[in-house]
């Protein structure tokens, strides 16, 4: 705690100088008048209404997705707690570190290059990926610093929208993190971009982005000795505290390296026809009514993943001493590539009265290669050396490539402009190659219903799947695990519904799965699939009060697995939140509170440092802790900045606060943060 308090004056005067010049720039910007525009002169503009609007992409064919546009909104300061992801998450401590999602239906889908699930908060990804139509350039800057020397937190990110005009738009998004951690080896440092821009013609349209992420973090497989968190007097000789950077760890020279980028572009030719319409009572105009559109995507992935482990006593005990390609240094390589091409049909919501919905077919051919290559020249070890490897599993045999030539066809009927009701439904089938057999079908419906003055939202959701394992998960070949499986399809059937009730502040939600032939990591951490079916169901309840201005948010979720050795899950997680929310000296919009994260004990999961994975803990379960934060955010203005004191309750009620075994969240941390909006 001393360490952080002596940093306060450093920080301070770092924010403290940047808010200055920023809260001046944001004053001059706001009184200064704005000029008159071209649109001010257009005779039609009181019709033109100027709406910002923002949208996401619904991949293969490019099909808008109505969002939100990103505001800085409360609660800005849980973004820079890792443990605090989800309401319930599995983490190995550090900001931008490796996680799971311990909320069975927040969980996203796995994808074929798994390494890269575990970094998926951290990531960019296509279905998040935003495209605006904003009046302003919207440019948002944010920096967040903590720490000291030894354990010191930087990261700038950077988020930017513009448009040359109406049809023309471009964004672009980065991020710098710089995180020692609050524990020794588990350093992160990561650099992600991305470009993306729309051209919206009356008959043609081109959107398209481009992602890079690149990711190194330190391994060090927690903490040696779960009593140096519950009881260091038992192994200090009575010493009662030690420093989070003293406890030691089990591996001091371990790293991954992810890195990838992602390029998705899609074209669409409309064909329509015009239609006049009336402006006012003496002007009309032409516009151009879309009536269908011809559409081709393309989509281009590759990622890579590199671990090394340059001490061999660690590796060898960590590892059971079990080296199948090299008696020394670790390096293991992995390499995927993706190419889709796709060509559809899109029939416009819309154009017609009796056109009441969208539907759309398509078809797509997608091209996967893997590659896995240890960086050893093996006819180089001496006989020494070869016999001191560990003999292969029976029955593995190394693939170092693998190429996939799959044939996708799907479609989509959905509904998106209707006052009461709309809906979605998309299905894709696979016709060739391992995914020949495959499907996947969602669908969704939403009904708004007007009531007591404000609208009741209600909505079911659906989904069916029977997928092809990845290739990684059915043959893989590492210096410490080596695999081969014949894995069948895995089934699954998931239900749900959605309740909010605005005038009450309310939200409920109930959600059913059934999965047939999971394949999940044992606590050997190799993959196996289980032959029979596991249920899960979750509910989970929103309430938020809110008196003058004091506001109480809470979220409460139930979740039951029918086996827990297959997919071990908490059964209860809360998040509460109480804070003073109010307006001071008319400018400055002011948020105090504490916030806290609680998830009840199970037998838990834990982290494969060498493969990136989570499998099944059988002996040590994690939970029955509370993670309490105390925060002050402060908007005046376009600049936004808090100051939080994370972890504040740290040994109050429980001092068995680790979120997988042997990795504790992190201690006590004095964090700020600042976010600025420069709109032009």
């Amino acid at each position: 705690m001393f360490s952080e308090i002596k940093s306060l004056p450093r920080h301070l005067a770092l924010l403290l100088t940047a808010m200055v010049a920023l809260i001046a720039s944001a004053q001059t910007e706001l009184t200064a008048p704005e000029s008159a525009s071209a649109e001010t002169e257009d005779p039609t503009a009181a019709t033109k209404k100027y709406i910002p609007s923002a949208w996401t992409l619904a991949t293969p064919l490019g099909l808008h997705e109505p969002s939100t546009i990103d505001t800085l909104a409360y609660n800005y300061q849980r973004r820079a707690i890792p443990s605090m992801v989800t309401d319930a998450y599995a983490t190995t401590g550090n900001i931008g570190g490796e996680g799971l999602d311990m909320i069975w239906f927040r969980r996203p889908d796995s994808t074929p290059f798994f390494f890269i699930d575990a970094l998926r908060p951290w990531l960019p990804w296509a279905d998040t990926q935003k495209f605006y139509n904003v009046y302003k350039q919207m440019t948002l800057v944010g920096y967040d610093f903590a720490g000291t020397s030894d354990n010191h937190l930087d990261r700038l990110t950077l988020d930017f929208a513009g448009n040359v005009n109406r049809r023309i738009g471009i964004g672009a998004s980065g991020q710098y993190l710089i995180s020692k951690g609050s524990y020794s080896n588990q350093a992160a440092k990561d650099f992600n971009f991305g470009l993306s821009g729309y051209y919206m013609g009356d008959r043609y349209e081109m959107q398209a982005f481009y992602n890079h992420y690149d990711m190194k973090n330190q391994e060090n497989g927690g903490i040696t000795d779960p009593l140096y968190i519950t009881d260091p007097a038992e192994l200090q000789g009575g010493v009662s505290s030690i420093q989070p950077k003293s406890i030691p760890v089990n591996l001091t020279a371990a790293q991954n390296h992810v890195n990838g980028q992602q390029l998705f572009m899609t074209h669409a030719f409309k064909l329509g026809y015009w239609n006049e319409e009336q402006v006012n009572d003496t002007l009309t105009r032409d516009v151009y009514v879309p009536v269908m559109k011809f559409i081709y995507s393309l989509d281009l992935q590759t990622a890579k993943r590199e671990f090394v482990n340059n001490n061999r006593a660690e590796g060898a005990k960590f590892w059971n001493d079990t080296f199948y390609l090299t008696p020394d240094n670790t390096q293991d390589l992995s390499y995927y590539t993706s190419l889709t091409n796709t060509l559809g049909l899109n029939m416009i919501e819309g154009f017609q009265k009796w056109a009441q919905f969208g539907l759309s077919a398509y078809a797509s051919f997608e091209y996967r290669r893997f590659k896995q290559t240890t960086g050893y020249a093996l006819p180089e070890l001496t006989e020494d050396q070869l016999s001191s490897l560990t003999p292969l599993p029976a029955g593995v045999s190394v693939s170092p490539k693998h190429s996939e030539n799959i044939l996708w066809v799907g479609g989509r009927l959905e509904r998106q402009r209707g006052r009461i009701v709309n809906y979605m439904a998309d299905v894709r089938f696979g016709l060739s190659d391992r995914q020949a057999g495959d499907i996947d079908l969602k669908g969704r419906i939403d009904t708004h219903i007007p009531l007591f003055g404000d609208t009741v939202n209600i909505s079911a959701t659906g989904r069916f799947r029977n997928e092809t394992p990845s290739w990684l998960l059915q043959e893989y070949i590492s210096n410490h695990f080596a695999w081969k499986n014949s894995f069948g399809k895995i089934r699954s059937a998931r239900v749900g519904g959605r309740l909010d009730i605005p005038w009450t502040r309310t939200s409920v939600s109930v959600d059913f799965e059934n999965i047939q032939n999971r394949i999940y990591f044992t606590p050997e951490s190799l993959p196996t699939q289980y032959a029979g079916s596991v249920q899960v169901f979750s509910a989970a309840l929103r309430q938020n009060f809110k008196v003058g201005i004091l506001r109480w948010d809470n979220t409460v979720t139930y979740q039951a697995t029918s086996n827990a050795d297959v997919l071990p899950l908490p059964a209860l997680a809360v998040y509460s939140n109480l804070y003073l929310q109010f307006t001071a000296f008319k400018v400055l919009h002011v948020q105090f509170g504490v916030d806290c994260d609680y998830y009840t004990r199970y037998r838990g999961i834990d982290f494969q440092p060498a493969t990136m994975s989570f499998h099944n803990e059988s002996e040590t379960p994690v939970g029955n802790f509370m993670l309490c934060n105390a925060y002050v955010n402060f908007k005046l203005y376009k600049t936004r900045f808090y100051v939080l004191v994370s972890h504040v309750n740290r040994g109050w009620f429980s001092k068995d606060y680790f979120s997988m075994p042997l990795y504790p969240v992190n201690p006590l941390r004095f964090q700020l943060g600042l976010a600025v909006d420069f709109a032009n």
